[in-house]
């Protein structure tokens, strides 16, 4: 089937799902904005969703819960000039929809004209970076369970220290419908998938966790044999080191980041300073320094929205625009930031497809999707060989970020110590203390072994929650910030 024949597909289901039982149709959608462009607005857009959610936990052997959720609704907004608003409903009807509008369209017109509303509905094609199935629907409730009790065998079985085993399994179906006052009708059905995986060793009185687990936009199918048991063993093996962990040492030192997850550092420190909205404002340490050298020329960041199946990708972002290959560094020059339509237009840039909601009932704002550092030229051996005395970072738990500074702190959920080119003992308690337009500058060597995360990803802002990826290849910094406990 082509990307047009799903575009397609994708519309009527969505049409079938979130228009027809509530007697509504194009005609309708495109008379409604009639009466929001009465108070002569910008820009106007109708969000339809319908989303179906579940939820399975296992914990020693036993289901401890199950949740199961369907929601839907719509959210309607308007904007002129720097001002939005909006208003949505959790009931898809006639009524809400005449309520909503009347709502949004009190706001004041402080554009230079009226743009003349098309008198029809065109459907937007998009692509197929997914197939629009029901993930929910791709195993049985028994195969569901079964699938969480083969976790907690193999976990179990791997080694006689593993004391505790929690196993979970998420799945999300996503129907959404974009009505624009461009007269662009759009939709998308997303599928998403999760499954985690933790566990507890003891040793001598010492208890550690391990964790683990992927997924992405795709069914349960996904979860081959091999897969689960790769996740298990990268759990096991956390926990397991952790118990011999030794308390990490403080100071100013050389750190080597290992490939995937650790993007995060990425994503937090320096992602979000690249969002269109910070940088409107002046509130980004990266605003107003577009064309200029903010990294080392080693470092090349994109965030695609683009990649098959992954995490945060998406075939159209939820303001209807297609997701896109954004270059925002490369070869250390800043290069563009990531924007939404209102961010765009009100600082004369062109969309990145990067409008994004955690759902109907939250306004768009510019997000990352998979945001990542490309590969460079060396060896990960070679990188880690050219280090006398340093920090292995494998793995990150929490951090926490100032978008005006830049200022970060992460944890590492695992870490080494390197001494004389060797990876060492683990340690347990490093913190990573630093600046990410600083840090940027402090990359002196760049592995060819780029690792996206094996999609596990959710990022928060201004209280809404969405997924996306990271990734990065191994690379070693010069000179940076270690909390430690000694």
């Amino acid at each position: 089937m082509s990307a047009d024949d799903f575009s397609a597909n994708n519309l009527t289901l969505a049409r079938s799902v979130l228009l027809e039982p509530f007697g509504l149709d194009e005609a309708y959608l495109m008379h409604t904005m009639d009466d929001i462009f009465t108070h002569k607005v910008d820009y106007a857009d109708m969000y339809f969703q319908f989303t179906k959610t579940e939820g399975w936990s296992l914990e020693d052997g036993i289901v401890k819960s199950g949740t199961f959720n369907i929601d839907k609704g719509v959210g309607v907004r308007a904007v002129s000039g720097d001002k939005t608003a909006f208003s949505y409903s959790d009931d898809i009807s006639l009524k809400a929809l005449r309520a909503a509008a009347s709502a949004v369209r009190t706001i004041g017109w402080q554009g230079e004209g009226i743009v003349a509303l098309p008198r029809d509905m065109d459907a937007l094609d998009t692509r197929s970076l997914y197939l629009p199935l029901d993930p929910l629907e791709t195993l049985t409730a028994k195969e569901k369970v079964a699938l969480l009790e083969k976790v907690e065998k193999l976990a179990r079985a791997s080694d006689p220290r593993i004391v505790q085993v929690m196993a979970g399994l998420a799945a999300e179906y996503d129907v959404v419908l974009v009505a624009r006052s461009d007269g662009k009708l759009v939709a998308d059905i997303r599928p998403l998938i999760r499954l985690s995986v933790t566990v507890i060793a003891e040793e001598g009185g010492r208890r550690e966790i391990g964790s683990s687990g992927g997924g992405g936009r795709t069914g349960y199918g996904y979860f081959s044999d091999e897969l689960i048991r790769q996740y298990v063993d990268q759990a096991v093996h956390s926990a397991l080191v952790m118990l011999r962990a030794e308390p990490a040492p403080a100071g100013t030192m050389t750190v080597v980041l290992g490939g995937g997850w650790p993007g995060v550092l990425l994503h937090e420190a320096v992602g979000h300073g690249l969002e269109g909205d910070f940088n409107r404002k002046g509130a980004s340490a990266f605003s107003g320094m577009l064309g200029q050298k903010v990294a080392a020329d080693n470092i090349t960041v994109i965030d695609d929205g683009t990649i098959a199946g992954r995490r945060g990708s998406l075939n159209i972002d939820d303001e209807g625009n297609q997701t896109q290959k954004n270059v925002l560094i490369e070869n250390g020059v800043l290069k563009s930031y990531l924007m939404d339509s209102l961010n765009a237009r009100l600082m004369g840039m062109p969309l990145t497809g990067n409008g994004r909601r955690q759902s109907y009932a939250h306004l768009p704002i510019p997000r990352m999707t998979n945001t990542f550092m490309l590969g460079g030229k060396h060896d990960p051996a070679e990188i880690i060989a050219s280090v006398k005395k340093g920090l292995y970072a494998v793995n990150f738990g929490g951090g926490q970020v100032d978008i005006t500074s830049g200022k970060f702190v992460f944890s590492a959920s695992e870490a080494y110590l390197i001494e004389n080119g060797k990876i060492g003992a683990p340690v347990k308690g490093a913190t990573l203390i630093g600046n990410g337009p600083d840090v940027l500058k402090r990359v002196s060597m760049v592995g060819n072994d780029l690792k996206l995360d094996p999609g596990i990803g959710v990022c928060g802002k201004e209280g809404q929650s969405v997924p996306v990826g990271v990734g990065m290849p191994t690379i070693r910094l010069e000179d940076v910030t270690v909390g430690g406990t000694v």
